[in-house]
């Protein structure tokens, strides 16, 4: 009787009940901004099995809002969960660096220096030479990992702090010439320490 009551209590409805309500939609939020990023990039596997556990914390969420449907504060914790679901969902993302991109470089500068430091570190390059607005320019293209992009781009702006570059998404990528990895799957994609490190 004693659990009969707190669950019928004020306590109950206006408290712990919006709170459940909030974490649950936080939840499947970022699942499903998670779910939308692997449909965008191919991950046919992955995508459906969130969106399992997406819709079925969703329901359950929404469940509990259907049943009392004057409870304001379970309103707000319904929106705000899905606000921050939606920021936790997009943090996810880039801490799991999934994918591939495309480097862009564009520079008036001889870029013997960065091309070398590039081919060291086993990147692949194509170069280009074009004529920009201002005269010849010179246009390099690497196709990488995400999980790489800040040492590239680190790489970019030593070679020249005000390097024009742009980084676009790439959906797949055969043959490339992409750094040896040496650690597990486990390390680079499962270890907490690498999901919530602080970027630089």
């Amino acid at each position: 009787m004693d659990a009969l009551a707190f669950f019928s209590s004020d306590i109950f409805a206006w408290l712990m009940l919006p709170a459940l309500i909030f974490i649950a939609r936080v939840c499947d939020v970022s699942l499903g901004t998670i779910r939308v990023i692997f449909v965008s990039r191919g991950y046919r596997y992955l995508a459906p099995l969130l969106g399992f556990f997406e819709i079925t914390i969703w329901l359950m969420a929404i469940g509990q809002i259907m049943r009392d449907l004057n409870n304001v504060a379970a309103y707000l914790a319904y929106a705000g969960g899905f606000a921050m679901g939606t920021f936790v969902g997009i943090t996810l993302e880039e801490r799991l660096s999934l994918g591939m991109v495309i480097v862009r470089v564009i520079t008036r500068r001889d870029c013997t220096p960065l091309i070398d430091r590039l081919k060291a570190e086993r990147y692949g390059l194509t170069m280009l030479d074009a004529e920009g607005a201002v005269g010849p320019v010179t246009i390099l293209f690497t196709v990488l990992k995400r999980e790489d992009l800040p040492r590239v781009v680190g790489i970019i702006k030593e070679f020249n702090p005000h390097a024009f570059y742009s980084v676009e998404d790439v959906r797949t990528a055969t043959e490339g010439v992409y750094p040896i990895r040496t650690e597990g799957y486990f390390r680079r994609y499962l270890n907490p320490q690498r999901l919530f490190r602080k970027k630089k």
